[in-house]
């Protein structure tokens, strides 16, 4: 996939759709490649939907920019947005006060992706 630049377009019309041999479906929209529903068969074969998130795809842009995210480069914090690899210190841009939050202010969740 390659990274475009604007999410203003109808998200709803760009999910994709995967679906498994036992029923399973996920809808994935390009905006951070958010998981934005998964519909799983319970033991007599109904399907629920277990994802938390929004009604509509379009949702994702204006919302909690997490919903639904891939996690990006790395998940969780990085104190201070620091650390050291190979005896080299490395600063990472901060987004979470003085540390670095699941990728930096810009992370996978707010990349709009395009098939490629």
């Amino acid at each position: 996939m390659q990274e475009t630049n604007s999410p203003q377009s109808s998200l709803q019309e760009a999910t994709d759709t995967l679906i498994n041999k036992h029923g399973m479906v996920a809808i994935i929209t390009p905006f951070g490649g958010k998981l934005i529903s998964l519909w799983v068969p319970d033991r007599n074969g109904t399907l629920d939907d277990v994802v938390l998130g929004y009604d509509s795809a379009d949702q994702y842009i204006s919302g909690n920019p997490y919903f639904g995210a891939m996690i990006g480069r790395y998940g969780n914090r990085i104190a201070k947005g620091k650390f050291t690899l190979e005896g080299k210190e490395y600063q990472l841009a901060t987004n979470n006060g003085a540390n670095a939050l699941h990728g930096g202010p810009k992370g996978f969740h707010n990349v709009l992706w395009q098939k490629g």
